[in-house]
């Protein structure tokens, strides 16, 4: 079994052009903090080059957010903005189309050095982008997240943690009461419990919890399995999520509670999954104002929600975490 728990996610800002060679920078440090070969750093470095120039160049609004992957060894880069969008968007997909004065040759830059590259475009909608370059032999994952801190913090009260075996994935949403480092504190111990043994049942999971947060300020946990079609979900507290299918969604609602002082008799809820649909779960640092019709179409990229809904939708008076999962292997 492999068990992964997520790094922060760094945010840059693209309000100047420094700040394009600041995306390229922390690119480096990401992929180097994650073991990545130097030709994959630079590769990553690259591609946040290329993203982030675009949005200096001809957006408003822009971010670009790093990371290290859940779907295996690699770096996540994700671009979105509220720029004016590309209405032709497969001819600057053509490499050597530059949009900027950068040393790549643009999106097609981005998609020949990429292991994945997702873009989804509209004249007056803006741009989202998400590549994400791993290393050679690792199997791509529909999988994507964020894990943000607090603006202006440090340390994030969130924890994230995902589980697979071959068919079975489970995964550990939690949510440190407040924020800061105390509620970092009360994740870490969740995170802990998850990690030595991730394959218990979930409301086992939760018990357990419970007794090693007592000394912690609490938390907010939400548990999902997904294996042969099915979801499990049992959550505490203030995280949720929901199921988008094709044409419907099912919501997933977590007990009141605080998970290491009042730990409810939280019920495993069983939803059945069709064979195209995406698993969101996500702290209340993402608000709920996206639910309903998913943006950027029926069924996006579960990159390109993480990225969507990470910039259009995060409060940054609080921590944010968000895991989407979706079926398939996530290769293009």
């Amino acid at each position: 079994m492999t068990v992964t728990v997520a790094e922060p996610t760094r945010q840059i800002r693209i309000d100047h052009v420094s700040a394009v060679y600041t995306a390229a920078r922390v690119a480096r440090e990401v992929a180097a903090g994650a073991g990545l070969p130097e030709v994959l750093a630079e590769r990553a470095a690259v591609i946040a080059s290329e993203l982030a120039g675009n949005i200096d160049k001809h957006a408003t609004d822009g971010a670009v957010f790093v990371q290290r992957s859940l779907a295996g060894s690699g770096v996540d880069v994700y671009a979105v903005d509220s720029g004016p969008g590309m209405a032709d968007l497969e001819y600057w997909r053509i490499d050597g189309h530059s949009t900027t004065a950068t040393l790549g040759t643009g999106l097609g830059a981005v998609g020949r050095l990429a292991t994945e590259f997702r873009i989804r475009s509209a004249a007056g909608s803006g741009t989202v982008a998400a590549a994400r370059t791993l290393v050679t032999g690792t199997n791509a994952a529909a999988v994507a997240h964020v894990r943000l801190a607090r603006e202006g913090e440090d340390r994030c009260g969130d924890g994230l943690a995902l589980a697979c075996v071959p068919g079975v994935r489970t995964i550990a949403v939690v949510d440190g009461l407040g924020h800061g480092p105390a509620a970092g504190d009360a994740a870490v111990a969740a995170i802990d419990v998850f990690h030595r043994d991730p394959g218990r049942p979930l409301r086992d999971h939760l018990t357990t919890m419970h007794r090693s947060l007592r000394q912690t300020r609490g938390a907010a946990v939400a548990l999902a399995r997904i294996s042969d079609g099915l979801l499990e979900f049992c959550g505490v507290g203030n995280i949720g999520g929901l199921v988008l299918m094709p044409g419907e969604t099912r919501p997933l609602l977590s007990m009141p509670g605080i998970v290491g002082f009042t730990l409810p008799d939280a019920h495993v809820r069983t939803v059945s999954l069709p064979e195209h649909h995406l698993v969101v779960l996500h702290t209340d640092g993402i608000g709920n104002g996206w639910r309903g019709a998913a943006p950027l179409g029926p069924l996006p990229a579960p990159a390109l929600l993480a990225a969507d809904l990470a910039h259009r939708h995060r409060d940054p008076l609080d921590d944010a975490t968000l895991l989407v999962v979706g079926s398939g292997t996530g290769k293009p």
